[in-house]
């Protein structure tokens, strides 16, 4: 059975939303994904469930998460939902808060991550961020096109035992079943 997590949207914006102002209100939006999935995967290795639940992808440039790197890449005002209030449209390579969604949905957790991934990798260009991100292990070149992530992989390369692994997507099938049974998770 596939691992898979619930992608909660406004989370995404709002980790997005904190390393744009750890950034200084600004930061080039091809980081941005790559520095929400590197956070996303932290996480997963640390405790056990990522901090937005999206879709991991490898991509030509390297992995990102699949529908935030949508609705950072593509323009906020083509992505729906709530983003195109808060993000602004991709302009001369950097994206900035139009309004702040504010950090409710982050935990203490997840705040620390972002933080220190921030202080790790916020310094460095895209070219940077993208050749220590094709490095990782769970990384396939798309060729051109996008590649799924297991998060098996990624938890695999972390030295994870098979126990704590199938620990990890139990919990995590648990709680896709628990929103799904409340409405809030997408069909499989």
């Amino acid at each position: 059975m596939i691992m898979r997590f619930v992608f909660d949207d406004e989370k995404a914006a709002q980790a997005a939303a904190h390393l744009i102002r750890r950034h200084g209100g600004r930061i080039d939006y091809t980081v941005l994904p790559e520095l929400l999935y590197l956070a996303d995967r932290r996480a997963l290795i640390e405790t056990g469930y990522p901090i937005t639940g999206d879709r991991m992808v490898s991509m030509p440039h390297g992995p990102v998460l699949s529908a935030t790197y949508d609705r950072i890449g593509q323009g906020a005002t083509s992505s729906g939902g709530e983003w195109p209030e808060w993000l602004s449209h991709p302009a001369r390579y950097g994206v900035a808060l139009r309004r702040d969604p504010g950090g409710d949905r982050l935990s203490p957790c997840d705040i620390a991550i972002l933080d220190a991934l921030h202080e790790e990798y916020g310094h460095l260009e895209w070219r940077e961020l993208r050749d220590l991100t094709h490095a990782l292990p769970e990384y396939e070149d798309p060729h051109g096109s996008s590649r799924p992530i297991r998060p098996e992989r990624i938890l695999e390369s972390a030295g994870k035992t098979a126990g704590e692994i199938e620990r990890i997507r139990a919990d995590a099938e648990h709680v896709w079943t628990l929103h799904r049974a409340l409405g809030s998770a997408p069909a499989a």
